[in-house]
């Protein structure tokens, strides 16, 4: 048995910028533990490019965020979190100079240099480079390792969250006591008491085929947080940024929204452009516009990609402004100052997620979501450019607010983990990525940029076969990680699929042929824990 006490820590799962805000801030009060699946410096994080959405004060700047935010969420954003964001937005920026991140700076104005992101009206992305997320998160990483309230346990995989059945005596309440986490390089599963859990594993791409986001974007914290009665909100919206490479080398390597902002065009083969067609703001117009767009001219003309042609931007700039894509595409033979690229719509960001309120909290107690994993109604049904950054700062130092001001306590014993099961032999193994790929698949196919009502109960049928196979591969031996991956996929996939079906209507990100029209009312899709469609 495991003793738990009030003295717990507060327990973090994910790395990204959500968690290490929160792990940050609840520090000055509290015992923190963080928990990552793989190394602290690999996130979704780590990966953005483009920047974060910066707001002052003043009254003009707020207002147009709102305005824009609402015009690309398509109606679907809740406009009293929007305000709070909006006008908590200057704490993002301020808070992350402030534990020493340094953003590209306005030599001849001296200030924040700001740059334009398609969906906004007027330049407002501060940026640190074409690298932003990675200055911000080596940063923060740094500054969590140095903190002696904070520790960090890496390669730990969170099984499942400790609930009421998981202890020794039965409790009251609706609450969350710890986690049940895998050591992936010991292959040991340990009990981790907590007077707090705080999901922040980020999001879902890696259920399909391309996607812009790393390795471990497998829905872990939104499946934990379904299977222990949580409701998930929004998960048909997924954003599909446009331009991701399409190289052989190279299947998840995002070409930033910000080089489009510095002109670059897309265009076919033959150099015709045809965003025109679309939408009168061309390459600039919301990312689910642009990459619905360049996914009908795929299909139409039976080509694998288009290409985004920046050669006619200044050479000086596109090295001072976008040094990793220049970097990354010359390694693979694409020099972006005479050579076009090669772009996808590849899966970017999941708009929907586990439903929380604005300070990340779910329908338990002491259990906590944000970031992409959580669903505040900030991005509504599509999320405007940078958005997400921000997003991440204001509700982690929300979320923060919260955790410490909590009376919540408990003096539980927890079961020991069972894993008395044997471990896998190689032919399950190989089915078990034989599930990921059929998955992948399905997804990509069926519940993509464009649906159908009969394509998505065509994959809604498949992921539940799947869905079955996965759970008896669990029942019958020890978890792994790969394992523990696609169980978490299977579940997302399922209820993205769910989530897609119960929208009659075609709105933002979520693009049905046999429902084109839009509703008159903009509602959210709320899912319960087996819930039954």
């Amino acid at each position: 048995m495991v003793n738990e006490s009030s003295s717990n820590p507060v327990l973090i799962v994910g790395c990204g910028l959500s968690g290490l805000t929160v792990a940050l801030e609840v520090a000055r009060f509290k015992k923190v533990m963080l928990l990552t699946k793989e190394d602290p410096t690999i996130s979704a994080t780590a990966w953005a490019q483009g920047g974060i959405v910066h707001l002052t004060k003043d009254e003009k700047s707020i207002e147009t965020h709102v305005r824009d935010t609402i015009r690309d969420g398509d109606g679907l954003v809740d406009q009293e979190v929007l305000e709070f964001i909006a006008r908590s937005g200057y704490k993002a920026t301020e808070w992350l100079i402030n534990h020493g991140v340094v953003f590209s700076q306005d030599k001849k104005l001296n200030q924040l240099h700001l740059v334009l992101e398609g969906g906004h009206s007027v330049p407002r992305i501060a940026h640190a480079g074409d690298a932003t997320g990675r200055a911000i998160l080596d940063v923060l990483i740094n500054k969590a390792l140095e903190h002696p309230n904070i520790t960090i346990l890496k390669n730990t995989f969170v099984i499942d969250l400790i609930e009421n059945q998981h202890l020794t005596k039965l409790s009251h309440g609706n609450n969350i006591y710890g986690v049940y986490a895998l050591n992936t390089v010991s292959n040991e599963v340990t009990a981790i008491p907590a007077s707090h859990v705080v999901l922040a594993t980020g999001g879902m791409g890696k259920v399909y085929q391309y996607t812009s986001n790393p390795t471990t974007a497998t829905g872990d914290g939104i499946a934990l947080a379904w299977r222990c009665g949580c409701k998930v909100a929004n998960l048909e919206f997924m954003q599909f940024h446009p331009t991701c490479l399409f190289h052989a080398g190279e299947r998840s390597f995002l070409i930033s929204e910000a080089l489009r902002g510095a002109g670059a065009t897309l265009e076919h083969r033959d150099g015709e452009r045809f965003m025109a067609k679309y939408d009168p703001k061309k390459e600039l117009a919301p990312r689910d516009i642009v990459a619905r767009s360049i996914d009908f001219e795929m299909k139409k003309h039976g080509i694998e990609h288009v290409y985004l042609n920046a050669t006619l931007l200044d050479k000086d700039y596109i090295t001072e402004h976008f040094p990793t894509i220049h970097g990354k595409c010359k390694r693979l033979g694409i020099d972006i100052t005479k050579d076009r690229i090669p772009v996808i719509p590849a899966a970017h960001y999941s708009c929907g997620g586990v439903l929380t309120k604005i300070n990340g909290q779910t329908n338990m107690e002491n259990l906590y979501a944000i970031g992409e994993t959580a669903c505040t109604g900030l991005h509504g049904a599509n999320r405007l450019a940078s958005n997400s950054l921000l997003e991440c700062v204001v509700t982690g130092l929300t979320a923060s607010e919260s955790i410490v001001s909590s009376k919540f306590t408990h003096n539980q014993q927890i079961r020991e983990y069972e894993d008395s099961k044997p471990i896998h032999g190689e032919a399950d193994v190989i089915e078990i990525f034989n599930s990921w790929d059929e998955l992948r698949t399905i997804m990509s196919s069926y519940v993509g940029i464009v649906r159908s009502t009969s394509r998505l109960n065509k994959a809604l049928k498949r992921i539940r076969l799947l869905s079955e196979e996965v759970r008896e591969l669990s029942e019958q031996y020890r978890p792994n990680k790969d394992l523990l991956e696609v169980r978490n996929l299977v579940i997302c996939a399922e209820l993205i699929t769910k989530s897609a079906l119960k929208r009659k209507e075609s709105r933002g990100l979520h693009f049905n042929k046999d429902h084109q029209n839009k509703l008159a009312n903009a509602l959210p899709t709320v899912i319960r824990s087996n819930a039954i469609i």
